[in-house]
């Protein structure tokens, strides 16, 4: 036993080994795949362009007041004001792991008062003093700490990623309910332009009822068309309130400081020129939960390693100095002592524990590889259909907006032939009912194409890269988490 020890003790200090496998993205890995990091699908369509996507895609609007927005929420926005805590907190936790391979310790101090008698018996009465110190260095011949440390590396750039993928939401949530603000106050006019033909019908109607060539009925059946279309413009405009709200707890303002300023907004911003989205590489690279899923199997891949080192002799060099004894003789020469020399500590008899840790280790590595694969086609999925969703709405767009001209042409058509007594009431009511509706699917597609546009940009994951660094409170967090990697079969730790 003791040569095999030698050996083995001899082996890993010339090997210099560092116990478990080392990272790498793994082979056949989604990520790597040539159908999933060229073109997309839907990058054929007229509404895309193959331009990388901006960092900061909202600046496509070239709308300051939506930039002004979303960096106020990105500087106050209490989810990523968390996050950012959890960040530091993750920076302290590498600084722990990079500790266990530092220089420890100890220092003791004891006094006795030994009596005969009892377990006392042997020791000699009196009172006694023990004062010491020492000091341990681990060898880490098994490379259990660096492991350790890797882990912990490797779980900080899990909640960096977490803390951009929260970035990606507060902007896109900003964007949506800004542009669903200035929708709301498109579709209140459309309401309003509906309710004012509507209301010209019925003055013309009650006239001529005054003037004995309409019925009551008529003016009845003109009347409800009016309070019909009234009836649709408050539940528009407690949406267009809710985005306001929403809003203020975006930027972390009390929701009574929701921005006034954007009651009255006309239109909503719009980007009129293809959307640059890039291809499945960059979007691989950019998505802020595919790095959180990879650096997941990065942290899991070295926790076999932890659990491997311990089927490994544990070795240090220690030393220790101190003086002890009894009173009577503090200070002599003899009471004096210290020792130096190496500390070997091994759980050999518990090897079959050990290698259960290392096949669970091994299997949550597993676990890590399959969520980091789902994390690439989830991403894939949403983008493609986000695609497809902006795509099939623009072209529903147009056809109803040649629905609501047809519409508004029928209206004065209907008009015109009424007032000549050439169409009855009805007819005019029913073209105008038509135009309402009309009107009221045009603004909604509207709505949705402009919610369609951010839908895209949440897909793509833009909107965390060079943002502001974490403030200063945490000023060794910059060299404590290394670059984001590139995911590429090569790309190891």
């Amino acid at each position: 036993m003791r040569q095999w020890l030698a050996a083995s003790l001899l082996a890993l200090s010339v090997a210099g080994c560092t116990a478990g496998p080392n990272y790498h993205i793994p082979a056949g890995a989604i990520a790597t795949a040539p159908a999933a990091t060229g073109a997309f699908v839907n990058s054929v369509e007229p509404a895309f362009s193959a331009e990388p996507l901006p960092d900061r895609w909202w600046h496509l609007y070239d709308d300051p007041r939506l930039d002004a927005y979303i960096q106020e929420a990105l500087a106050a926005n209490t989810d990523l004001r968390a996050a950012d805590a959890n960040l530091r907190r993750a920076a302290f936790a590498i600084r722990e792991a990079q500790a266990a391979r530092t220089v420890g310790t100890s220092i003791q101090a004891q006094v006795e008062q030994t009596r005969f008698g009892g377990i006392d018996a042997l020791d000699i009465p009196g009172t006694s003093y023990a004062l010491g110190a020492g000091l341990s260095y681990p060898l880490d011949l098994a490379g259990g700490i660096r492991r350790s440390i890797e882990a912990a590396r490797a779980d900080a750039q899990v909640i960096e990623a977490t803390r951009d993928q929260v970035r990606v939401t507060v902007a896109a949530s900003v964007a949506r309910n800004y542009v669903g603000v200035c929708s709301a106050n498109r579709s209140i006019r459309a309401a309003q332009r509906v309710v004012a033909v509507q209301r010209s019908t019925l003055g013309a109607i009650t006239r001529l009822f005054h003037g004995g060539r309409d019925t009551a009925f008529d003016v009845t059946r003109a009347q409800a068309a009016v309070d019909q279309s009234l009836a649709t413009i408050p539940t528009i405009v407690a949406e267009r309130q809710a985005g306001l709200y929403a809003i203020a707890a975006l930027m972390g303002r009390p929701i009574a400081d929701f921005p006034r300023e954007l009651v009255d907004c006309a239109t909503p911003p719009e980007i009129r020129r293809p959307l640059p989205i890039g291809d499945g590489s960059a979007l691989i690279r950019r998505r802020a939960d595919i790095r959180a899923a990879e650096r997941r199997l990065a942290a899991a891949t070295a926790t076999i390693g932890i659990a491997t080192a311990a089927l490994y002799p544990q070795v240090s060099l220690g030393a220790a100095a101190g003086i002890a004894g009894p009173f009577s003789t503090f200070g002599n020469a003899a009471s004096w002592g210290g020792n130096v020399g190496p500390s070997v500590s091994w759980n050999f008899p518990n090897q079959i524990a050990v290698r259960a840790r290392i096949s669970e280790a091994g299997a949550a590595a597993e676990a890590a590889s399959a969520q980091f694969d789902g994390s690439v086609l989830t991403a894939l999925q949403q983008t493609e259909t986000a695609l497809s969703g902006y795509a099939r709405e623009i072209e529903h767009d147009r056809a109803l907006a040649r629905a609501r001209d047809s519409a508004a042409k029928a209206v004065d058509q209907a008009n015109r032939l009424f007032r000549f007594g050439r169409a009855d009431l009805l007819s005019l009511l029913t073209v105008q009912a038509n135009l309402a509706t009309a009107e009221t699917a045009l603004a909604a597609s509207q709505a949705t194409l402009a919610d369609d546009q951010v839908n895209v940009f949440l897909a793509l994951g833009g909107g965390w890269e060079n943002q502001q660094p974490i403030p200063s409170t945490a000023p060794h967090l910059k060299g404590a988490l290394r670059a984001v990697p590139q995911l590429s079969p090569n790309s190891s730790r």
